[in-house]
C-alpha cells in the first residue's frame, strides 16, 4: 500500500473518511461494520476495517472477511457475457430468443393479472442481449411492488434461489409471464442479468458457477468469490442485517454460522448471488480500470471495456427520463447505463463530485464500487445492511473521497 501523498491524495482528508463512518454509522448502530478500499494507478492507497464481523463476537472484520455482494454480481456476469462476444459466439444485438427459445413468443402486458388471466400484445421490437445488459428488456423484479406483473413474480417465487428452479426452470417460468413494456421503450431494474447468466450457460455449455470460476475468478485470483461459502471459510463470513423501519434499528437477516450462502443454491443468480471480499473485488475493478487486463492476464480487449462503459440508453438519455423502477442501486439524475454498469453523464444533474465516464454499481446490502478512468481511481465499500436506500452513505463516501484528491 502506497502513501496517499504519492498518489495524489491529502492524507489528513482521506483519514477523515474513517472517522465519518465511525461517528455517523457505527457509533449510532446504523450499521455493524464498514470496510473501505481506495485504489489509484493500480495501487491500494487506503484500506480500513471497522466493526464486528458477527453479533456477540469481538472479532473485527478484516482483509479476509467475506460479504454478500448482491447486485455487484451484475458487472461480473456482464463481463462474462462480453468474453463470449469477443469469441464470436454471440453478439450484443442477438435476439434473446435465438439462444433462449423460451422467449421467442413472450408478450407485453395488456391487462389482467391476479385472478384474471393476463392479456398480452406483441412487442414492437424483439428483446436483444443489449436489453438484458442495460435493463431495457421489459422484465422486472418482484420487489418493485408496482404492477400486476411483479406481483406474479412474487406469487410464483420465481426468484427463490433455494426453490424448485434451476436456471433453465427459471427461464421457462419467466417466459410464461408478460413483459412490462416492449424491449427498448423504458429502463426497469430487473432480473435481466439473471437471464444473461442463463445465456452464458447455453452459449458456453458450462454451468454458470463453473464458467465464472474457470474464466474469471481463477485467472484474476479472486479465490474467495463464488455462489457459496465453503465450510472451511464460513468463519470468515459476516453477519447480515436488515432495517426495521423509522426507529433505525437493525435486525438479523442472515446469520453467518447458518447462512443461506453456506448452501449451494439451485438457482445460480447472475444478478445477485455472489459473495466476495474487498480484496477480490478490488482485483476485478483493477482489471476493468486497466482496460481488461491484470497482471498479464487479459479477460477483455481495451475497446470492449470502452464499449461497456459508455451510455447505451436510447437517444443517450439518462435514467431520470427512462426509468420506471421504484428502486435501483443508483440515483437517476445524470446517470446513463452501459453494458452492465451505470455511467455518470452529467455531474451538474448528479450534484456529486466525480468524472464524466465514471462507472459504478452497488448491492442490496449496501456494498458499492465505482471506477473512474479519468482519475485512474476506484473504490470498494463493504458492509451488510439492507436495503441499500436507507442511508445516503454512497453519496457521502464519494464526496469525501473526491474531496481528498489534490
Amino acid at each position: 500500500m502506497k502513501a496517499p501523498e504519492k498518489l495524489g491524495f491529502d492524507a489528513a482528508r482521506l483519514n477523515r473518511v474513517d472517522r465519518f463512518l465511525k461517528e455517523r454509522y457505527l457509533d449510532s448502530g446504523k450499521i455493524a461494520n464498514a470496510q473501505l478500499l481506495i485504489g489509484r494507478e493500480g495501487e491500494i492507497v487506503h484500506f480500513s476495517s471497522q466493526g464486528a464481523a458477527c453479533e456477540g463476537m469481538s472479532r473485527s472484520i478484516d482483509e479476509g472477511s467475506i460479504f454478500r455482494i448482491a447486485s455487484m454480481t451484475k458487472p461480473i456476469t456482464s463481463v462474462g457475457f462480453m468474453m463470449l462476444v469477443e469469441e464470436g459466439k454471440v453478439a450484443i444485438d442477438t435476439p434473446v430468443g435465438d439462444v433462449l427459445p423460451e422467449f421467442r413468443n413472450v408478450g407485453v402486458y395488456a391487462g389482467g393479472g391476479g385472478s384474471v388471466p393476463f392479456m398480452t400484445r406483441s412487442p414492437a421490437e424483439p428483446m436483444r442481449m443489449l436489453d438484458l445488459l442495460r435493463h431495457t428488456s421489459g422484465l422486472t423484479y418482484g420487489f418493485q411492488n408496482r404492477s400486476n406483473v411483479d406481483a406474479a413474480y412474487r406469487a410464483s417465487k420465481i426468484e427463490d434461489w433455494h426453490g424448485e428452479n434451476d436456471l433453465d426452470g427459471f427461464v421457462s417460468k419467466l417466459a410464461q409471464l408478460p413483459l412490462e413494456f416492449s424491449p427498448g421503450e423504458a429502463w426497469n431494474y430487473s432480473v435481466s442479468t439473471d437471464v444473461l447468466g442463463a445465456v452464458i450457460q447455453r452459449v458456453s455449455g458450462m454451468a454458470l458457477d463453473e464458467y465464472f470460476s474457470k474464466k474469471i475468478f481463477l485467472p484474476l485470483k479472486m479465490l474467495d468469490t463464488g455462489f457459496v461459502v465453503p465450510e472451511n471459510k464460513i468463519d470468515r463470513l459476516t453477519d447480515c442485517y436488515t432495517w426495521t423501519g423509522s426507529d433505525n434499528k437493525r435486525v438479523m437477516y442472515d446469520r453467518a454460522v447458518d447462512s443461506a450462502w453456506s448452501r449451494q443454491p439451485k438457482l445460480l443468480s447472475g444478478g445477485g448471488g455472489l459473495v466476495s471480499t474487498a480484496m477480490d473485488y478490488h482485483r476485478f475493478c483493477a482489471m476493468c480500470l486497466n482496460q481488461g487486463e491484470l497482471e498479464g492476464v487479459r479477460l477483455l480487449g481495451r475497446k470492449t471495456i470502452e464499449l461497456m462503459t459508455i451510455n447505451h440508453l436510447p437517444k443517450k438519455s439518462d435514467l431520470s427520463s427512462m426509468s420506471r423502477s421504484l428502486f435501483s442501486e443508483t440515483q437517476n439524475a445524470g446517470a446513463g447505463f452501459g453494458l452492465g454498469f451505470a455511467t455518470t453523464q452529467d455531474l451538474s444533474k448528479a450534484m456529486l463530485p466525480g468524472s464524466v465516464s465514471e462507472y459504478y454499481w452497488g448491492g442490496m446490502f449496501t456494498t458499492s464500487f465505482f471506477i473512474d478512468p479519468v482519475e485512474n481511481l476506484h473504490m470498494v465499500f463493504m458492509t451488510q445492511s439492507s436495503p441499500s436506500w436507507v442511508y445516503p452513505i454512497r453519496r457521502e463516501l464519494k464526496t469525501l473521497i473526491y474531496s481528498s484528491l489534490v
